[in-house]
């Protein structure tokens, strides 16, 4: 069994998290944001530095090729690509590991085996998706969804920036640089398969005592918005009885949601609350409208539909006020190629490490490239579960090991 570097491993994490440093333990590297630009650009000096080819499709997503040891002889079918990777940007005041710890132990991978000079017969690529996070220009999985048909192009590249300066994706990309040709683009005819190494994001790992996650899948999820309608008055003259508040009749359906789930008793099942909107948001009135979400997942879809039957059947009067809903948007849940989770979990076993077979709760990249190219992914354990914050964080040791996975993980798949 091959191992990487474990210093080099922990410089790599060093020097990207300079890249859009707070000052606080974590970065802000927005997509193609001048903290990502120079993120990319790093990238592209590492690895051109060790041979490989350079190239960006018209996404802006970069693929650095490191061409097979031996070439496929006459008549031979051309080795398909082995690729793995993950995205450089982050959330406002995320962490240093979400999605570019993808990145750098695909580096980490390729330059053990350049540097050990270890004999592969198929191309294994470098991958950076672009505008992961959504963070600056929504949607989330924003390219490696244009990739796979979940969205349209032009929509996408008109998707404005959030900070209110105007400017669009796909201006954003032009002046970037980072814009390539469309024929650059991933081909899931040539590709052999994908391999995406990232943060557990959860503390799962960490408490089980386990040093990587085998992740067979993406659970299944649905993400509703709920309204609630009221009458706004004065906040010191309406008496409490003939109020219509819709902020407390809110709250009270949000509780019988929360109660009604748990009565299924499932432990796998995550529901959360995370966006809500009080008008007029003044405190001497009375909230006439409050706006909720409510994003569920769970991996088996019986469950999911049990919990869609306990939103239909609510009141619809909620404190004297009324009540809708809506889906947003539903995610089904996604199963990982099984020969290439059997691949993972062989590498962890062989190396000696203790591995716990899960499902991402989150979303990533491979979860809609998954759809097009065999796919599967690595977890890392996060310290305390935190992601998403200055508090994420992963020890480069644990990082190394993931990162010996991945290497053992591509080697075998080379061998098939």
């Amino acid at each position: 069994m091959y191992e990487c570097d474990l210093k080099r491993m922990d410089e790599k994490i060093k020097t990207f998290s300079k890249f859009g440093d707070t000052g606080n333990g974590g970065i802000t590297r927005f997509s193609l944001s001048p903290a990502a630009i120079q993120a990319r650009n790093e990238i592209k000096a590492r690895m051109t530095k060790l041979g490989l080819d350079f190239k960006t499709d018209d996404l802006g997503d970069i693929y650095c090729t490191l061409p097979p040891t031996q070439a496929a002889g006459p008549g031979e079918t051309e080795p398909g690509i082995i690729m793995s990777g993950s995205h450089c940007d982050s959330v406002r005041q995320g962490g240093n590991f979400d999605g570019i710890l993808g990145v750098l132990t695909a580096m980490e991978m390729i330059e053990t085996i350049v540097t050990k000079k270890i004999p592969h017969k198929h191309p294994i690529q470098l991958v950076v998706w672009t505008n992961e996070e959504g963070a600056l220009y929504e949607p989330a999985m924003m390219c490696s969804g244009i990739l796979c048909n979940k969205f349209e192009k032009d929509k996408m590249f008109n998707s404005l920036a959030k900070d209110g300066s105007g400017i669009t994706f796909g201006q954003a990309l032009k002046k970037s640089g980072f814009k390539g040709d469309i024929s650059n683009r991933i081909n899931p005819a040539k590709t052999k398969g994908l391999v995406e190494l990232h943060i557990e994001q959860g503390p799962v790992l960490e408490e089980g005592g386990f040093d990587v996650g085998v992740v067979k899948g993406v659970v299944g999820m649905i993400n509703y918005e709920f309204t609630f309608k009221g009458q706004a008055d004065h906040a010191g003259t309406f008496p409490m009885p003939y109020r219509k508040d819709a902020l407390f009749a809110a709250s009270q359906a949000l509780i019988y949601l929360h109660q009604e789930f748990d009565k299924l008793a499932d432990s796998d099942l995550v529901y959360t609350t995370g966006k809500i909107s009080c008008h007029p948001d003044i405190h001497t009135v009375i909230p006439d409208e409050v706006k909720f979400s409510l994003d569920v997942r769970h991996a088996d879809p019986e469950i999911i539909k049990k919990c869609v039957k306990i939103i239909q059947k609510m009141p619809k009067e909620w404190a004297n006020c009324q009540m809708t809903y809506k889906p947003d948007w539903t995610r089904e849940t996604i199963l990982f190629d099984k020969k290439l989770v059997q691949n993972v979990q062989q590498a962890a076993d062989q190396l000696g490490y203790k591995s716990h077979v899960m499902y991402s709760g989150a979303g990533h990249d491979a979860q809609y490239l998954s759809e097009i190219v065999p796919t599967t992914m690595i977890f890392v354990p996060s310290k305390g579960g935190h992601s998403h914050c200055e508090l994420e964080y992963s020890p480069s040791e644990w990082c190394w090991k993931g990162a010996n996975v991945l290497l053992n993980t591509v080697l075998e798949i080379d061998k098939q």
